[in-house]
């Protein structure tokens, strides 16, 4: 009997330790289940839409880079990797497009940015169509607070990829941070 019993006893712990070494099974369905049963919708976008969410990843692409820039010493290595990258950017990049924008961020102690409300639209101007984003910057400094919200503008230009058969671009800022292009109606000067 007491064999038995010490059998039964070791069986029914094996047995315990068996089924709590078994990993649970969640029921949440994981990211990787979620990929594995799509059926590859895409979501459609019309042209302005396509552009917009383009415009606005490269608007906080290059004003991240630009704050991780500032934060370095500005003279190593990895220093000069993400002014390159920054200057992939632009279409003709340009120290003064990058002073201006470096400035501001310097003189306000801007940690982190983050870029809201983005309008894209363009204007004619002696015959040219310059196609233009109108967006909302908010800045943060080293404690993430608040510093505030400013409006900015930008000049983008899309240029087409050489190969004829894909309807490819290149996005490039032509100006970055330029003041409105649309002359006020306003005089300076005193008015009465």
């Amino acid at each position: 009997m007491k064999t038995i019993n010490k059998t039964l006893f070791f069986f029914i712990v094996i047995t315990l330790a068996v089924i709590s070494c078994v990993k649970k099974e969640d029921s949440a369905v994981s990211d990787l289940d979620i990929l594995r049963n799509t059926n590859n919708k895409t979501v459609q976008m019309d042209s302005t839409q396509a552009i917009n969410a383009i415009t606005l990843q490269k608007v906080q692409d290059v004003l991240d880079l630009s704050t991780l820039y500032l934060s370095g010493e500005k003279n190593t290595e990895i220093d000069t990797a993400i002014y390159s990258k920054i200057e992939k950017y632009f279409q003709k990049p340009d120290s003064t497009t990058f002073n201006v924008l470096f400035k501001e961020l310097e003189s306000l102690q801007v940690k982190k940015v983050k870029v809201n409300n983005i309008n894209i639209y363009q204007e004619i101007q002696n015959n040219d169509t310059l196609d233009l984003a109108k967006f909302n910057v908010e800045y943060f400094d080293k404690k993430n607070k608040s510093i505030g919200t400013f409006e900015k503008n930008a000049q983008y230009t899309l240029v087409s990829k050489p190969e004829k058969t894909s309807k490819e671009f290149k996005f490039y800022f032509v100006n970055f941070y330029q003041q409105s292009l649309k002359k006020d109606s306003t005089s300076t000067g005193v008015t009465k």
